[in-house]
């Protein structure tokens, strides 16, 4: 993989700002890692849960008899057992910040979710009952004696049918299907669209895939007999809105819960909302009086954890005789499948950035959230930004078509540029502010992009026409991406006894390397050794208040708490080793974990020294009430607005007409994420964001029938990459610093998903452009291809 550093960045540390090797990684390439199923509990019981074969239908009878009689059976429950617990709500997800709610009044509407279905089921996988035994064969065995009687209902798959007057309703308590609607308006696109000298009227869809991660989502509790505290280990992102869910269906204080978030073999925001597997399990806990494990298998993971990025876009670009775009229109239509989950966060992600990197002056964009008898939808990597940049760099490919314009300059025509830094759009940001881009060099992106794909040499080539029915196209896509989400997120320092610091942080890690840069921004603030730092994210008993990693925040809010920690800490050791050493505060410097004074010859001391060490064995230093021993700060990092990445990525096809293969020859991204503390792993969290991308452009698709049944269960229908499929990368970033945080960092574990899917049709479009193909939809493949080609003529 090539990659080029581009402009030296700003704001370099001792530590900041280089590719130190990540310490995680030796634990768990020698297998020491510990996920929730390694965590043995002496005495428990696992869980299997009984799913709906149905996508639609009442339930009129649930039989346990045969079920609880069965070898090693501990419990069976149905919905009348937890019926006196509260449905679950992702409660924070589905709260709409109160600007957004005053400027635009959208719609979203709850549809609690049992923990158990009682009185009907809603998809295919929804959990109708539970029996816990000795060993996970034993509660399978057992889910196939309990009798359920169904009566099967009316089936809707297509959210447009789903929206119709005549479609029966999912959620009786609902006027109609409609889960959240919001519409933005800037300007007057009415008239600008009547006076434009050229208008592109399409429907692109972007097509449903899921997270599939390693690791597939576990939960496990148990109840201290000592204390009666009710601890849970989880495969989570976010663990302290876990515990508060836990605290508040079971009816215990919020402290009387403990949630450590183990090792997690990949999330992508499908562990970062609440599922009623992780409030069942722990209620078993406390009612069985004994641990409780439970673990997905794969089927249940690709049919019953949530899914993404459905979404039906009937989008129309207006624009001048130069190719400057007057307006956009769209209406986006998104299945959120059986419950409304997650609310406004991915239609609105899609409706505040759809309008990427370019200058937009009128605007008219109408999100529905649609249910519908289909598996719930949620967030993953890039969170509604894949789905409406490959609508919106699908349209800019077919105006700069309509103008007779090459893709890469009608693009160029229409980027904001640096020196209107901050940018307003005039629509809302997601937290109900005026929308701003905060930094950015958008049209250097682009000129990179350009230049590394080489589009001449591919202009040319194509001139020579196809190669034995192999046709090679190149395309374009770019993005922004508002990241930093807040509200807040913590992080607590410690100087332990032993001279070592100890990092806690709100944000736990699924591969994103925070023991590693949350050390190096830890090292630089206080000024200390990175060895000497051990990190510790996502245990709500070490930060009692957090978030999660979710929405490309931890770095730029984490980050941000650690740093002004770190600041503080630094200030205490120096003013502690002041009273110890009898020097000025200010005549004393703290390097490499030693305070020593600024003059050459003058005194010293040790962190170990002054964290604790007292003159005789266990025996505590004295104190004068008002000077403590401890060193320690805590900081709850608040953002005050949205730090904007952004980036744009090139590829090189080639399409073997026969075959309908699609070959990626050359792939480009430049991106831009501020400043940026370890670039090694930047570098592998774009590459991984791309291959997830990649999958979904080229390969993955959850696909259901009429009846809402899922045809692509298992890994032998549904397809994902491996390392052979994704080809090397090159890389290229610039940094712009953002100003709305004291590291002028911005998230950077979601960009590189947002822009293959559209980049790669537009390649493949070019490359079939002597067949007059357009390609509306993905995956692209060979069967998909195929069928374009074929009927591209009859279009």
């Amino acid at each position: 993989m090539s990659h080029d550093s581009g402009p030296h960045q700003q704001g370099e540390g001792r530590w900041t700002g280089r590719s130190v090797p990540r310490v995680e990684d030796d634990r768990l390439l020698r297998g020491k890692g510990r996920y929730v199923d390694d965590i043995a509990l002496p005495g428990g019981v696992e869980a299997a849960f009984l799913r709906s074969p149905h996508a639609h239908a009442r339930i009129e009878s649930v039989d346990v008899t045969a079920a609880l009689a069965a070898p090693g059976v501990v419990a069976v429950w149905t919905g009348d057992d937890v019926a006196d617990l509260p449905a679950m709500l992702n409660k924070e997800e589905l709260r709409t910040p109160p600007g957004l709610a005053e400027l635009l009044d959208p719609v979203v509407r709850m549809t609690p979710m049992p923990l158990l279905a009682r009185e009907k089921v809603l998809y295919v996988g929804q959990p109708v009952a539970v029996v816990f035994a000795e060993n996970r064969y034993l509660a399978e065995d057992a889910l196939e004696l309990v009798e359920v009687g169904y009566a099967p209902l009316p089936v809707l798959v297509d959210p447009e049918v789903s929206l119709s007057a005549e479609a029966p309703l999912l959620h009786e308590h609902l006027p109609d299907n409609t889960a959240v609607a919001v519409t933005a308006r800037v300007g007057d696109p009415d008239t600008a669209f009547a006076g434009a000298h050229a208008v592109v009227s399409e429907r692109f869809d972007a097509h449903r895939y899921v997270a599939s991660p390693i690791e597939t989502r576990a939960i496990s509790a148990r109840v201290d007999p000592y204390s009666g505290r009710l601890t849970v280990w989880a495969g989570t992102q976010t663990p302290h809105r876990l515990r508060d869910a836990i605290a508040h269906t079971l009816g215990l204080a919020a402290a009387a819960v403990h949630v450590i978030a183990a090792d997690v073999g990949g999330g992508f925001g499908q562990k970062g909302i609440l599922y009623v597997e992780e409030l069942l399990v722990p209620h078993a806990a406390r009612l069985l009086g004994r641990p409780v494990l439970w673990r997905e298998d794969r089927n249940e993971n690709l049919t019953a954890s949530s899914h993404a990025r459905e979404q039906i876009h009937r989008i129309e670009l207006a624009a001048d005789a130069e190719g400057r775009i007057l307006a956009v229109r769209d209406r986006i239509t998104v299945n959120f499948g059986a419950y409304n989950m997650t609310g406004l966060v991915v239609p609105y992600n899609s409706l505040c950035h759809l309008l990427g990197p370019y200058r937009v002056p009128h605007v008219d964009i109408e999100v529905t959230g649609v249910l519908t008898n289909t598996t719930f939808a949620t967030p993953y990597r890039g969170a509604g930004r894949p789905e409406t940049v490959f609508a919106m760099e699908r349209a800019m490919d077919r105006l700069a078509s309509e103008l007779g314009l090459a893709p890469e300059e009608l693009r160029a025509r229409n980027l904001v540029g640096p020196d209107e830094m901050p940018y307003a759009t005039g629509l809302v940001d997601r937290s109900g502010s005026p929308q701003s881009y905060d930094s950015g060099d958008f049209p250097e992106l682009l000129r990179r992009a350009v230049a590394k794909a080489d589009v001449e040499g591919i202009r040319a080539r194509q001139g020579e026409g196809a190669r034995d029915g192999r046709h090679v196209g190149v395309g374009f896509a770019m993005y922004i991406e508002a990241t930093g989400l807040g509200p807040f997120e913590t992080a607590r320092i410690d100087l332990a006894p032993d001279g070592r610091v100890r990092l806690a942080i709100g944000a736990p890690s699924q591969g994103q390397g925070h023991r590693t840069s949350m050390a190096q921004i830890a090292a630089d603030a206080i000024g200390v050794p990175l060895r000497i730092i051990d990190v510790t994210g996502g245990d709500t008993e070490a930060t009692p208040f957090g978030v999660g990693t979710i929405a490309s925040r931890a770095l730029v809010n984490a980050g941000n708490a650690t740093h002004r920690a770190g600041k503080l800490v630094r200030e205490k050791i120096i003013e502690a080793a002041a009273r110890r050493l009898g020097v000025a505060a200010d005549r004393l410097d703290l390097s490499d974990g030693v305070v020593a004074a600024k003059e050459p010859g003058g005194p010293s001391i040790g962190l170990a020294e002054l964290a604790g060490r007292a003159p005789l064995p266990g025996i505590p230093e004295p104190t004068d009430g008002r000077h403590g021993t401890e060193i320690s700060e805590t900081v709850h990092f608040r953002p005050p607005g949205f730090a904007v990445a952004s980036g744009a990525h090139a590829a090189v096809v080639q399409v073997d007409e026969h075959t309908g293969e699609v070959s990626i020859l050359h792939y480009v991204v430049v991106h831009d994420a501020g400043n940026i503390v370890n670039p090694m792993i930047a570098e592998g969290q774009v590459t991984g964001g791309i291959a997830q991308g990649i999958g979904g452009a080229l390969y993955e698709e959850m696909i259901y029938g009429p009846d809402g049944q899922p045809r692509t269960g298992t890994y032998m229908d549904y397809l994902v990459p491996t390392s052979s499929e994704i080809p090397d990368l090159d890389m290229d970033e610039i940094f712009s610093p953002s100003p709305m945080n004291d590291l002028g960092v911005k998230g950077l574990g979601e960009g590189g998903a947002i822009a293959p899917q559209a980049v790669l049709a537009g390649a493949v479009e070019d490359a079939l452009r002597p067949f007059g193909v357009v390609v509306r939809r993905g995956p692209l493949s060979p069967s998909r291809v195929r069928e374009l080609i074929r009927t591209a003529g009859r279009s």
